[in-house]
């Protein structure tokens, strides 16, 4: 047994199974690039690819994954739709919504339809892998550039309760 094998305390490790993922997009070009970063990943695994919403639900129930990177824009039904589909089903899995568009009407479409993140794909791979795990653990996470237009708009609101007049 080496010392990897070993906890702190040196009783044996059990090795963890990795973080399943579900990836959709209507891009098979960037589902490709996706699953080739995640299958780079030892702690996650592709379980599943949906080129639309309704084929993420699908395999949302079938596969039961931890996660779904769920793209936005995509045909028949969008990817708003399908998170909402998935977070109101039987299934456990977190959804991250990824997309080029990161309009604010998107934002608030996937966070009410229970999106646990919003990512842009300009960010780094690292920061995308990173979130998937963060969101699997049952987190939440926004893009940065994303989450300072977020905080802007609510304080810019007036308080609950509180006559501004």
């Amino acid at each position: 047994m080496t010392a990897a094998e070993l906890a702190d305390d040196g009783a044996p490790t059990t090795p963890t199974a990795p973080l399943r993922v579900v990836l959709a997009d209507d891009q098979p070009l960037i589902r490709t690039a996706l699953q080739m970063v995640i299958t780079d990943a030892p702690d996650l695994e592709v379980v599943g690819e949906a080129g639309d919403g309704a084929e993420a639900v699908r395999l949302a129930e079938s596969l039961n994954p931890d996660v779904v990177v769920m793209d936005i824009r995509m045909p028949g039904t969008d990817g708003i739709e399908a998170t909402r589909r998935i977070t109101e089903g039987p299934s456990s899995a977190h959804v991250i919504v990824l997309t080029t568009f990161d309009d604010d009407d998107y934002v608030y479409g996937a966070l009410r339809a229970g999106a646990a993140g919003f990512l842009v794909k300009d960010m780094a791979l690292d920061d995308i892998l990173a979130a998937v795990r963060v969101v699997a653990a049952g987190d939440g996470l926004i893009a940065p550039g994303v989450t300072r237009r977020l905080i802007a708009d609510f304080a810019a609101r007036p308080a609950p309760g509180r006559d501004t007049t």
